[in-house]
């Protein structure tokens, strides 16, 4: 089977790292695989570069200058990329996150492909409906009458409510390798092994900082890379510094992964979003506790797995007395219109008096949906007043067990064994090889309607001030 493997390129990151798993798993098992990008090498993998595949931004191409021309460009490029390789085109056209509007020509080079008889696996990572707005395909209807892959249950609910049939949606998990951490280290860490994006709500990390051990630290691996992000990053550090907290940063630029492991007692999460959810499974894998956040839609795919998550947290409870509610009413109704305007459309009303409504009636709101400047005040009076600690350690259970916190090993080794059994190379590949097979027997007629895609991602129930996308 000859199969292209598309994304937009190959610099390193989450969903580089899964185009080279699936093209070193499919290779392995005998298929034939070309790599397709707009830039970018992978170790021992055939890869054919076309330009016109990079983001709009790095080809100084404004968004709205697509065109049939350039899509027929695009089209032709991947065609020939295609023929020079195998001297026809692909089995299948397996492309990933093709619905992020990062380069504005691909979804209507996707469609001339497709109406030339191509076979589509469109595999999405992340969605821009998912608070999102400035990566939104605004005007543009997404494929029709092709297979659809997600890499959470929650993601394939939504698309097959907003229309996708399940016998053309697919759940494609992505693989996750073991890691051996340095043995013999002094375990006084509680690593979370992250790039700090806004997202990973690196302030209630901090947070947690304040309840564990003396003598103990928390560390973060890796800064940012965009502007915005780096921003946010560097008050953290002003922050941390500032309070004096046992917070490490960018821990990993100058340690291993093997080294950092191998020093920590656990592995936190603090993240308000994620797509697959790899940061609840490798530590596992490396005889160690994933401990800290709990995001509900991801955890659940990996329970029914049979793991077990006994250190985590569905929320931490900030009681509203230490809130200036009115302020963040205010912030919350703002950013909720902002993001629909930026959709293109104006919220409803019902939206906004639901979710003033549920604020105004709260005793407790959550940590992380908190914006950054009111999650300080919050440390800030935490590492300040003793009264205060307690108050809010006595309504967490998590933060009275972090002061006293140990392994359980018999849940890390059953969920290691689990994470290897349904998550390993052989179990992932499998899953895909059989997608295959749908996409090249199973014909779809079905197509996504936008609008009620976004209705189900825009829960103003969930909207967290630090997980509203400014890409």
């Amino acid at each position: 089977m000859r199969i292209a493997l598309i994304h937009y390129h190959l610099r390193w990151g989450g969903v580089t790292s899964v185009v080279l798993n699936q093209a070193q798993a499919l290779l392995e098992a005998g298929e034939d695989v070309l790599v397709i990008a707009g830039e970018g090498t992978l170790p021992g993998i055939p890869v054919a570069e076309v330009l016109d595949l990079r983001y709009d931004c790095d080809r100084d191409v404004p968004p709205e200058s697509a065109g049939e021309e350039q899509a027929q460009k695009l089209a032709e490029a991947i065609t020939g990329a295609m023929k020079a390789h195998w001297g026809r085109e692909a089995d299948i056209i397996h492309v990933h996150n093709p619905l992020l509007r990062k380069n504005s020509t691909l979804l209507p080079a996707l469609n001339i492909l497709q109406n030339r008889g191509l076979k589509l696996l469109l595999q999405n990572h992340d969605l821009a409906e998912d608070w999102r707005p400035n990566i939104y395909a605004r005007g543009e209807e997404y494929p029709a009458n092709c297979h659809y892959a997600v890499t959470n249950s929650r993601d394939r609910s939504f698309l097959h409510r907003a229309g996708l049939k399940f016998e053309g949606l697919h759940l494609l998990p992505n693989e996750v390798h073991p890691v051996s951490p340095t043995p013999g280290l002094l375990r006084n860490r509680y690593l979370y092994p992250v790039r700090a994006l806004q997202r990973k709500n690196i302030g209630e990390a901090l947070f947690l900082s304040l309840f564990i051990p003396q003598g103990r630290t928390v560390a973060i691996t890796l800064p940012p890379t965009t502007d915005k992000d780096i921003s946010i990053y560097r008050d953290w550090m002003d922050f941390s510094r500032e309070l004096g907290l046992p917070v490490e940063f960018e821990l990993g630029l100058h340690t291993s992964l093997e080294d950092s492991y191998g020093s920590s007692l656990g592995i936190i999460t603090t993240s308000v979003k994620e797509g697959f959810g790899f940061s609840y499974l490798e530590p596992w894998t490396a005889g160690r506790t994933v401990m800290g956040r709990r995001i509900n839609y991801v955890c659940r795919d990996f329970e029914s797995a049979g793991m077990h998550f006994d250190s985590l947290y569905s929320s931490l409870d900030i009681p509203m007395v230490y809130i200036s509610g009115a302020i963040l009413r205010g912030k919350m109704e703002h950013t909720m219109m902002s993001i629909y305007k930026r959709f293109g459309m104006a919220p409803p009303q019902y939206i906004i008096k639901m979710m003033n409504k549920d604020l105004i009636s709260r005793d407790v709101m959550d940590f992380g949906r908190l914006d950054e400047k009111t999650q300080r005040s919050i440390i800030r009076i935490v590492a300040s007043n003793r009264r205060v600690f307690q108050d809010i350690a006595d309504i967490n259970p998590f933060l009275r067990q972090l002061m006293n916190w140990q392994p359980n090993e018999s849940v890390i080794e059953e969920n290691r064994q689990r994470t290897l059994e349904f998550y390993g190379r052989e179990p992932v590949l499998k899953r895909l090889q059989e997608t295959y097979q749908s996409v090249l027997h199973t014909p779809v007629a079905h197509k996504i309607t936008k609008s009620i895609l976004l209705e189900l991602y825009l829960d103003p129930f969930r909207i967290s001030l630090v997980g509203v996308g400014n890409d």
